[in-house]
């Protein structure tokens, strides 16, 4: 995901936030603006199904603008941001896909039974293209479930989003050494199971996306006239390179730099009526 630091950190969002706190309506959509990508990420990552990311980032953005006259400064606007994030990510009910969470044991033997041992499928190259970046994404996501909550966060946060210590510990409301134990754990669990499972990170591991294609749409999946994650064609085709550069890297930085080349999503349309109605009601 890009990293929006520099926008968020700039002088001009700070003016933007003070100029929000005192009802200045453009602000504060400039405001949300800068933040609303972040957040969706975020909860895309941590529930796996876009609508429900969708619902918890409404939650989220809601409690940032009813919240922003509580913004003081002593972290940077992205932190507190994120804090109130998790903070409602770590205390929603079970998800949709929290309550079909494997543990990684059952995960590993779901891919074995998940791959193509034969079956030839009939999909042109160029929907070939998106439907293995939609198995892709989908897969290695959803590996994130395996972890808990706690662990699945402090991964997203200090792995993929690549934040320091110090930033992880300050949203998660805790000490710098919980924080980086945690961290370690997940990082250990997540690297582990890619490394023994993923062909896509170890090209020694049995599984691959092209054998898993043909078995993900017959089990109802992955729906190739509904994809929810691949949306780029290009994307699509430019991945063999990326992957070409990550599989260079040391394998315990491998597992990162894959869920970092997934593209960042797009606001859905939904979301964007819903939050130029929202901010009406509250200026």
């Amino acid at each position: 995901m890009a990293d929006p630091d520099g926008l968020i950190h700039s002088g001009h969002l700070e003016s933007q936030v003070t100029l929000a706190r005192s009802g200045d309506r453009e602000a504060l959509e400039a405001v949300i603006t800068a933040i609303q990508k972040d957040v969706h990420a975020l909860a895309l990552r941590f529930l796996w199904h876009p609508q429900d990311a969708e619902d918890a980032s409404q939650e989220i953005i809601i409690r940032v603008v009813t919240g922003l006259a509580n913004f003081k400064g002593a972290s940077s606007f992205r932190t507190w941001v994120f804090r109130i994030a998790s903070n409602t990510l770590l205390t929603l009910r079970k998800q949709r896909m929290e309550k079909q969470a494997m543990s990684f044991d059952d995960f590993a033997e779901d891919l074995v039974r998940g791959l193509d041992h034969g079956q030839r499928q009939h999909h042109d190259d160029n929907d070939r293209e998106l439907l293995l970046e939609e198995v892709k994404i989908g897969c290695t996501t959803a590996m994130l479930l395996c972890l808990d909550r706690e662990h699945r966060l402090a991964y997203i946060l200090g792995e993929i989003l690549d934040l320091d210590q110090r930033q992880g510990a300050e949203i998660l409301d805790t000490s710098m050494a919980a924080f980086r134990k945690r961290l370690s754990r997940a990082r250990s669990r997540i690297n582990t199971f890619m490394m023994g499972h993923c062909g896509l990170v170890n090209p020694e591991a049995p599984c691959r996306c092209g054998k898993r294609v043909g078995p993900a749409v017959q089990q109802g999946r992955v729906d190739p006239q509904r994809l929810l994650f691949a949306s780029s064609r290009q994307q699509a085709k430019a991945f063999p390179e990326v992957l070409a550069g990550i599989r260079q890297l040391e394998t315990t930085r491998r597992a990162a730099a894959l869920f970092r080349s997934h593209p960042e999503p797009d606001m859905p349309e939904t979301f964007n009526r819903w939050l130029a109605t929202t901010l009406e009601g509250f200026v």
